[in-house]
């Protein structure tokens, strides 16, 4: 198994990374959900400015999502209940994709599926598809033909449903997986033996909110994705446990708003980051990290984001 320390080398100069294959101008992502398909944003910031971007989830078939209310603020966070609504798969060909096309840096697409067929079909269409880096591939969902169980819950499933997709696409896959699990580090070293590229952590915590007033749930849904600051010590300590299982990149998310939140996230492990709620406040605020990470490497005379990525110091053997 791999470490923080056996995955750090030398790597490009300056603000660049390399995540397997691919090689990103600056670790700063544009998480999906958060971003919607980029055109949203386009002229709020310049997208050439960003490491990457990951567009919104998108299903085979369209989904209406779930009913409002959606979004609910929480004390350090949000609670969003949207329910993966997106146009399709075609829709998304015809009327998405060539503006993604246009955008100067590195675009991932989100997939998810309730079938093993749905990710793999989804992932064999798109791997047709010019002017996408890659695939995120959110297991955060129920299979409905094992009861309902979610895929990123245990390591067997997530071995078969990222191998499934393997075999389906040689497009570069990103695993994004969920914190809403026993063992992380086993879930992620399931999804690098089943031919995961990089892993992406970590997705929302499930939670819920109430309103006093009327004893009822703020969300539509009842329960929703616990995302923004409150999550940041959850990510972090996935990311370094998963950063001790796997040898490929990890791609750490959660609660990152500052360029402090991030640099934690690199010394725990993480190649790049995902930034995601803190783009509801600010639209600037991934340019603003990968600025913020720039001003650091300078000060503390590091030549490069990669002699940063695993660098924590731990006083004690971890057993």
């Amino acid at each position: 198994m791999g470490s923080g320390a056996e995955r750090k080398k030398e790597g490009p100069s300056g603000l660049s990374v390399k995540l397997g294959s691919l090689e990103l101008k600056n670790p700063v992502i544009a998480a999906s959900g958060t971003f919607g398909h980029g055109e949203e944003y386009a002229g709020l910031i310049p997208l050439k400015a960003l490491g990457g971007f990951v567009t919104k989830g998108l299903s085979l078939m369209p989904r209406t999502g779930n009913p409002p209310p959606r979004l609910a603020e929480t004390p350090g966070g949000m609670l969003n209940a949207i329910g993966l609504e997106n146009v399709g798969l075609e829709i998304f060909l015809r009327d998405k994709l060539p503006f993604l096309r246009k955008i100067p840096c590195a675009v991932w697409v989100n997939i998810f599926g309730s079938t093993l067929e749905e990710y793999a079909e989804l992932a064999k269409r798109l791997s047709a598809v010019e002017g996408i880096a890659g695939l995120e591939v959110n297991i955060s969902c129920p299979n409905v033909k094992a009861d309902g169980a979610i895929f990123a819950g245990d390591p067997g499933t997530v071995y078969k449903v990222v191998s499934r997709i393997r075999r389906a696409t040689s497009s570069f896959l990103m695993v994004k997986l969920s914190p809403n699990v026993d063992d992380i580090g086993k879930i992620a070293l399931a999804a690098e033996r089943g031919g995961a590229d990089a892993i992406s952590l970590i997705n929302t915590l499930l939670g819920m909110a109430i309103d006093i007033q009327t004893r009822t749930p703020r969300l539509g849904n009842i329960t929703g994705g616990l995302s923004g600051p409150a999550i940041k010590p959850i990510g972090l300590r996935m990311v370094w446990q998963v950063a001790q299982a796997v040898r490929i990149p990890i791609v750490g998310m959660g609660g990152i708003v500052t360029a402090e939140d991030a640099l934690e996230y690199l010394i725990a492990g993480a190649t790049a980051v995902q930034v995601g709620s803190a783009h509801f406040t600010d639209p600037r605020a991934a340019l603003k990290i990968a600025d913020g990470i720039q001003e650091y490497l300078q000060i503390h005379h590091f030549p490069n984001v990669a002699s940063l990525v695993g660098s924590l110091k731990v006083k004690r053997e971890i057993v």
